[in-house]
């Protein structure tokens, strides 16, 4: 029996419990009964492409995008552990080891030097580069030479300064200066004054007058007083 004789008899039957004064059915029901396997029997049944079963069928359809990066990772590499920065051992006819791409940013992002990258310039734009650059350094050459100079004439100045004190007595007078005015011979008090200067005393009591400050863990703002000021 097909199933569109089954459901005739059971609409026959429906018939007979709902009209149990009839025997046999009535002729519209026998003319729809006709005109319903007619239409069975012509109708074809198609199946559904696998496109629409892609489509709308979770179970088909792929869980990971190629775009995220479970998708990422399943097209580069097969990982046993979630997250591992140990090399997998691997064939050697598969072109090398595979490289997890989360773990090539993290190392790129960590060890990354800070010193940029060189710059590639034009030929004018080398030469004005190259322009700029001498005369700095120049201008920081002539900057260094006039403060040897400096520096240099200051040593000079202190260094004729002790001469002087240790030539001359507690008069400030020298041996030529006392000849010619008929003083006296030597006595202890010539070079009293540059002894007095070499003793320093009482100098590391406090601040040296080469740092000019106080001892500190931190460097100064100024690596040397040049003015010799407190």
């Amino acid at each position: 029996m097909t199933l569109v004789q089954q459901g005739s008899s059971a609409e026959f039957h429906a018939n007979l419990f709902l009209e149990p004064h009839r025997t046999t059915p009535p002729r519209k029901t026998t003319a729809m009964l006709r005109r319903t396997a007619s239409a069975a029997s012509m109708t074809t049944v198609t199946t559904p492409s696998m496109a629409l079963l892609r489509l709308f069928s979770p179970t088909i359809r792929s869980e990971t995008l190629p775009w995220t990066a479970r998708g990422c990772l399943a097209q580069t590499q097969q990982q046993i552990a979630h997250f591992s920065s140990t090399e997998q051992r691997q064939k050697r006819n598969k072109g090398g080891v595979k490289k997890d791409p989360r773990i090539v940013q993290i190392r790129y992002h960590l060890q990354h030097p800070l010193t940029p990258r060189p710059l590639r310039f034009s030929r004018t734009r080398a030469l004005r580069h190259w322009t700029i650059h001498r005369a700095w350094q120049r201008y920081q050459t002539a900057l260094r030479e006039n403060r040897q100079l400096e520096l240099e004439r200051q040593y000079n100045s202190m260094n004729a300064a002790c001469e002087a004190l240790r030539l001359i007595d507690n008069h400030g007078l020298t041996a030529d200066e006392r000849s010619t005015l008929g003083v006296g011979g030597e006595s202890k008090e010539m070079g009293r004054l540059y002894r007095i200067a070499m003793m320093k005393n009482k100098v590391w009591d406090g601040v040296p007058i080469e740092y000019a400050r106080i001892q500190t863990e931190t460097p100064p703002r100024d690596g040397w007083n040049h003015g010799w000021t407190r």
